[in-house]
């Protein structure tokens, strides 16, 4: 019996998937942790303090007036570093299901806050990255695409993971294997 293509439109928006997110996921996590606060002055150094761009980054988690100030700490101090740590996972594609299914559920409570803050014209930085952004309809757009890019990569990783790999060797001999024997 004929193999399935190793390549198909399900592996393919995984692989991609892998590499948009995990890109993402990375580059926003080391945008929280290195490079939110852009004053230069009184000291240079200030520029590549981790503890003054978490406070940055508290400071946009706050001002969607979602969380107590506990919770707004703990998100400011552990969610970069779990963005790196996800995106990478994602980049390695090691246990799949695990990452896809966590990106999917951080990528809509995402979308959930953003959207909020969106429907009730809330005047705040996105925090999504480490530049100033303005929360828009656009803002609310890209997460939905990422969202849906999350999800679709979660429900093919679980597809995927039910089927042999193409390249594994069959359980079967194969017909041409009998005859010689």
């Amino acid at each position: 019996m004929l193999q399935s293509s190793p390549f198909n439109f399900r592996r393919a928006v995984i692989w991609i998937g892998r590499l948009i997110l995990g890109g993402i996921f990375v580059y926003a996590g080391i945008s929280k942790v290195f490079f939110p606060n852009t004053h230069l002055w009184p000291m240079f150094v200030l520029r590549f303090s981790i503890s003054v761009n978490l406070t940055t980054f508290a400071q946009q988690v706050e001002s969607y007036k979602l969380l107590s100030p506990a919770g707004v700490d703990f998100v400011a101090h552990t969610l970069p570093f779990a963005e790196i740590a996800l995106g990478f996972l994602l980049l390695i594609g090691w246990r799949l299901k695990i990452w896809t299914s966590l990106v999917t559920l951080i990528m809509l409570g995402f979308l959930t806050v953003v959207t909020r803050a969106y429907l009730l014209h809330m005047n705040i930085n996105c925090g999504c990255f480490a530049t100033p952004e303005p929360l828009t309809g656009m803002t609310v757009i890209r997460d939905s695409l990422f969202t849906a890019l999350a999800l679709m990569m979660t429900i093919f990783a679980f597809i995927e993971a039910r089927r042999p790999h193409p390249w594994s060797a069959s359980e079967k001999p194969s017909l041409s294997a009998q005859n010689l024997s």
